[in-house]
């Protein structure tokens, strides 16, 4: 497995691009030991909030909001939901990463260098492209419509990690919105003390060091890959994240659509593995993409019940065997619940310990289940809906929580409520109404070397948001 020493680096500030805020009343200054953010006659001293935290608990709404807005944060909600947030704003510490943002608006592109090499097993390789960006359209209206990741998004790198703050998402109407960021405003029928929203701005790490050997892995429930292809929220990730794998679910590929779709693919990422559903045309299929060449390539459980539907692809690095799976939905009626908790899991969850005896394994994809009550926005409503049923929790629970694999956003982040999928049907997206149904599990060996499991609700595109993955090795 490579470093990430030499990875290239897209920025996302550009000659004439500014922080969110910036034209707007907002200055940012360093004083010898303390940082100060202020915003017109708000002024933010956030060392003496750490030397007394409860002057927060003490502010008085108006006063939560202006001193949230000032540092760019969301001002929505409740009192103990706007304390929550600039609570953790002032814990992380990221006011540095705020105002690095403002004086450091472009960095150096440098070349990575990948060592895998290749020794057996059936692989595939595509010398081809992944996610060209074709060329932007004058009119900004066109770029909106595409369902993208944003339309002008404000940016800013935040502790040297970029990330994208302000955006534009389809929703089921086809109406672009949610410019502000509803996912950073707890949202739980039944919250429990102590459970925060999930706000990747402020919960990620700080990034590892260059010479620190690592790998990125992203996976993303596409929910129909030609269609998310038409738009640029694809070429925007890629440049955005810089991954080294894709895992993708519901492509809704046939075998004829490979080819074609390969060609469209961005420079880099040149080992591609696609699996398609031969019993039902244009419906599930997964795929990987990466840049990393891999050593060897295995497709389905080799369970012939199983495999029709193209829902399992698996790939073996040095290190470890990265699994891809979209795990069958229960269904309307929970006509396939049998079928799911007393065959297909089982059958996962058997692979899955035969492959660790050789190495750790890396499970990933929408695995359509919401293990917790915190994983699901509206938990006593769907006791009996497909992916929250009694049956299918207990099961992920015995197949593989209890088989000794970690679910590694919920072991970083344990009272967080954060979403990876929200409905069409009623406009979860907008108001973050929505279930956490994609994961990445790894053996409990590989657990402590997880140094970032990560969800990124900005970006639009399908019903479902990607996830990632640092991993160091």
């Amino acid at each position: 497995m490579s470093s990430r020493l030499n990875r290239s680096s897209v920025p996302l500030f550009t000659q004439n691009s500014e922080p969110r805020g910036a034209g707007r009343g907002v200055s940012v200054r360093r004083n010898s030991n303390e940082a100060v953010v202020e915003e017109h006659d708000c002024k933010v001293d956030i060392q003496s909030f750490r030397d007394d935290p409860s002057k927060i608990e003490a502010m008085t709404v108006q006063k939560l909001r202006m001193t949230l807005r000032s540092v760019g944060l969301l001002a929505k909600g409740l009192k103990r939901d706007l304390v929550a947030a600039l609570q953790s704003f002032v814990e992380n510490g990221t006011v540095g990463g705020f105002i690095d943002a403002v004086e450091n608006q472009s960095t150096q592109q440098t070349e990575r260098n990948s060592s895998v090499s290749a020794s057996y097993g059936d692989t595939v390789k595509a010398e081809t492209k992944i996610l060209t960006p074709k060329k932007r359209q004058s009119a900004e209206s066109d770029r909106v419509s595409s369902g993208a990741i944003g339309s002008n998004p404000s940016s800013r790198k935040i502790n040297g990690s970029s990330e994208v703050v302000s955006s534009i998402v389809k929703q089921e109407d086809g109406v672009e919105g949610m410019q502000n960021e509803p996912w950073a405003v707890l949202a739980h029928k039944k919250p429990k003390k102590g459970w925060i929203p999930y706000n990747p701005r402020i919960m990620r790490p700080k990034p590892l060091s260059k010479d620190t050997k690592s790998v990125k892995i992203l996976s993303w429930n596409v929910n129909g890959l030609r269609a998310l292809l038409k738009g640029s929220s694809a070429v925007e990730l890629a440049e955005r994240e810089d991954f080294d794998i894709l895992c993708l679910q519901e492509t809704k590929l046939q075998e004829k659509d490979i080819l074609t779709i390969t060609k469209s693919l961005m420079d880099g990422y040149h080992y591609t593995y696609w699996t398609c559903s031969v019993s039902k045309l244009g419906y599930s299929g997964t795929a990987i993409i990466s840049r990393i060449k891999p050593i060897s390539v295995r497709y389905g459980l080799g369970i012939s019940e199983h495999d029709g539907e193209g829902r399992v692809v698996m790939v073996e690095f040095d290190s470890f065997f990265l699994l891809n799976v979209y795990v069958p939905n229960s269904g309307d009626g929970l006509k396939r619940l049998s079928y799911r908790i007393t065959e297909w899991d089982p059958s996962l969850s058997n692979y899955m310990k035969e492959l660790e005896k050789l190495k750790p394994v890396i499970l990933t994809g929408d695995l359509n289940c919401a293990h917790q009550e915190i994983d699901i926005y509206n938990p006593a409503g769907n006791r009996k809906s497909a992916g929250f049923t009694i049956e299918e929790r207990q099961s992920f629970e015995t197949n593989f929580l209890e088989k000794g694999f970690v679910d590694t956003f919920r072991q970083k982040h344990p009272d967080v409520v954060g979403y990876t999928y929200w409905g069409y049907r009623h406009g979860g997206r907008k108001t973050n109404k929505g279930w956490r149904l994609d994961y990445f599990l790894v053996s409990d060996r590989m657990a402590e070397k997880v140094h970032d499991s990560y969800i990124l609700p900005d970006v639009g595109g399908s019903d479902h948001c990607p996830i990632g993955l640092v991993l160091k090795l």
